[in-house]
């Protein structure tokens, strides 16, 4: 549905003092999002006619992380409250952004804080469809929690109006114990909002312009306010502490691991495994625990990630596998492909169908082609290998000089011994065959031989002859070490050594 004649407010001009942090509150993450993104992303959602995000603290900062996502931010400076937030709102919706005819023509808002990530888009147009049918003035988007600690208490009269909001520092002990809460997303009709904003005066301990006040003054002249309950209660929660973020993440989290079992995905004791909002997995996949899927990861259908595995920003076709304990970021991993364990791929890796790489193995910024095996403590860097080539243990492309990095090129049906350095730049041609230990400096033609190594010397009875001597000078190292030093030995207790007198 989209919310045709509203526009939304979003609040994210506060700091966030109490999450002690240099950092913006709304900028603080959740969920793999930023916490005013989440709420953009939600408003947006539902297209009105504009979303407006309240800017102050990190005001640049803010405004690059949502200006992509459609909305337009305008600063509020000082900031002076809700109240005062909405004084600035309404001056900004006055003057519509380019291309954007609202201002006068929009007849609702929707208010909603930058600080409550977990609002949905669904629960945004059922608020906005009841207070559209509803003719009030103002209604409150409001919640039932099983601990309303922290939160102003809804009050209702008989016939089901909110007769007021009252903080849980002015409550009552018998107010305290109502359960329904205030959210602070509200929709107002804007025609009788804005003559209250001019009447807010700043008569608290802050010295703010509270929206709650103009709230109070609709229903002083009789306004209708209301209150709707949303459907599910996690969608109102702050984050104003470390405590509340966290739990935030984990709603987060969540919700998606939900999301992708819905779909077909099995995930082994889902509650260790973290998966960012963008990340997407194909059918009969299977996350073992203690998985992470960050950025814009996508994974395809009969996959196997197993456990302590970290795959960021990669794109793994159908039927991969990705072992235990394996960091993948940026990279593609085509059909079939095998990694791991203890695999680390990076900086546009690719592996094309079939390719395997082993335990141990880095591959950086290299192509591996179908069917190439790297199964043991190698390193890749900068480098292409043709198909079917096989990478013994121990390989190394020495890819850095001081200065630039180098390219390796390997063609396809190489073998690469253990123990071979590729000092690279260094092309070797399909075919060849590469002896275990060699340090290759030059270029190597197909089909050839390279064995670059000194020719083995053998010594009979060195071996034995070589101990002795260690022996025999550990020995002498002790004697001189006796006739060196004084005797330390200490005599029995009790004993007593007795001299001679002359008489």
């Amino acid at each position: 549905m989209a919310v045709a004649d509203f526009v939304i407010v979003v609040l994210a001009a506060g700091k966030g003092t109490r999450l002690k942090s240099r950092v913006g509150k709304v900028l603080h993450r959740a969920g793999g999002r930023t916490l005013v993104e989440h709420v953009v992303r939600a408003a947006v959602a539902t297209r009105p006619k504009d979303v407006l995000v309240i800017v102050g603290h990190q005001a640049e900062d803010v405004a690059a992380v949502i200006t992509p996502l459609g909305a337009r931010t305008v600063v509020q400076e000082p900031q002076r409250g809700t109240g005062h937030a909405m004084q600035v709102a309404r001056d900004a919706l006055r003057q519509p952004a380019p291309g954007k005819a609202i201002g006068k023509s929009a007849k609702y808002a929707l208010v909603v804080p930058g600080d409550a990530p977990l609002i949905r888009t669904k629960t945004l147009e059922a608020l906005a469809r009841a207070h559209a049918a509803s003719g009030a003035s103002v209604t409150i988007l409001s919640a039932m929690l099983p601990d309303p600690t922290g939160y102003g208490r809804i009050l209702r009269r008989r016939d089901g109006s909110v007769a007021a909001i009252v903080e849980e520092k002015a409550a009552t002990p018998e107010q305290r114990q109502i359960r329904e809460v205030n959210s602070s997303t509200y929709a107002f009709t804007l025609e009788k909002l804005w003559p209250c904003l001019d009447e807010l005066r700043p008569e608290n301990v802050h010295h703010e312009l509270y929206l709650t006040d103009a709230i109070a003054l609709l229903d002083q002249r009789g306004e209708k306010v209301i209150a709707e309950v949303a459907f599910d209660p996690q969608e109102i929660l702050g984050c104003n502490t470390r405590a509340e973020l966290a739990e935030v993440d984990r709603v987060f989290r969540a919700r998606k691991r939900a999301e992708l079992m819905y779909a077909g995905v099995t995930i082994q004791l889902p509650e260790t495994v973290l998966i960012d909002p963008e990340v997407t997995v194909g059918a009969d996949t299977v996350i073992e625990p203690a998985v992470q899927l960050l950025g814009a990861t996508r994974i395809g259908a009969n996959c196997t990630v197993r456990t302590g595995s970290v795959i960021a920003d990669s794109v793994l076709a159908d039927s991969v596998t990705v072992r235990q304990h394996c960091l993948v970021t940026n990279c593609r991993l085509g059909a079939g492909v095998v990694v791991g364990p203890f695999a680390h791929l990076r900086d546009g890796a690719e592996l094309r169908p079939g390719a395997r790489v082993g335990n141990y193995v880095e591959v950086k910024k290299s192509v591996l082609h179908e069917g190439v095996k790297a199964m043991h403590l190698t390193y890749l860097g900068d480098a292409e290998v043709g198909r079917d080539t096989n990478v013994g243990a121990g390989t190394i492309t020495c890819n850095y000089d001081g200065v630039r990095k180098n390219p390796t090129k390997i063609g396809a049906r190489v073998f690469v011994g253990s123990g071979t350095e590729l000092v690279a730049p260094i092309q070797v041609g399909d075919g060849a065959y590469i002896a275990a230990g060699s340090t290759i400096t030059e270029n190597i033609p197909a089909e050839s031989l390279a064995i670059a190594r000194e020719r083995q010397v053998t010594k009979p009875g060195w071996a034995a002859v070589r101990r002795a001597e260690i022996e025999k000078t550990k020995t002498e190292k002790r004697k001189s070490k006796l006739g060196s030093k004084p005797s330390t030995k200490k005599l029995p207790k009790g004993r007593r050594v007795r001299r001679s007198k002359r008489r």
